[in-house]
């Protein structure tokens, strides 16, 4: 696989989602379906499909601070990252992860970036490619939201 940092990106990614569904269990199938998407870039790369996985790596990451930072405000991110410094709090692992989310989605939009414009600026597929990808994390996201908003479900 060409692309070793961009692939070891999306799996920590992954594995940060699936270990914030371990710490915050009551979110499992949420932060289990977050790490899916990263799964499928990694996917994407393995088949050469680089032209969509950068492209993915770029609107994905970037969707997810987009609906995190506007769910609970840009006033509430220093909340999520408190605990870090904070190594005896119950929260510490939640609040370790999350920074490290932050932290990986920024460098998996950064990595895709820089090798999206290396590899097809010029090549006439980018708003193409911009589009779909668009559409299908926006897609993916609404799920993630209107499973958000009925959560719990309703005792029936």
């Amino acid at each position: 696989m060409v692309h070793r940092w961009i692939a070891s990106v999306a799996i920590a990614l992954a594995l940060c989602f699936l270990l914030l569904s371990h710490f915050d269990a009551q979110f499992f199938l949420i932060h289990f379906y977050e790490s899916l998407i990263y799964l499928v870039i990694v996917l994407m790369l393995f088949y050469l499909e680089d032209r969509w996985a950068y492209m993915m790596g770029i609107v994905a990451p970037a969707a997810w601070l987009a609906i995190s930072g506007l769910w609970g405000g840009l006033r509430s991110l220093p909340l999520h990252i408190s605990p870090v410094f904070h190594p005896g709090s119950s929260f510490f692992p939640v609040g370790l992860l999350t920074t490290l989310v932050i932290l990986l989605s920024l460098a998996m939009i950064v990595c895709c970036g820089a090798r999206w414009r290396r590899e097809f600026t010029g090549s006439h597929k980018g708003w193409s490619t911009l589009l779909v990808s668009l559409g299908l994390v926006a897609g993916y996201y609404a799920i993630l939201v209107l499973w958000i908003l009925r959560w719990p479900p309703s005792a029936a």
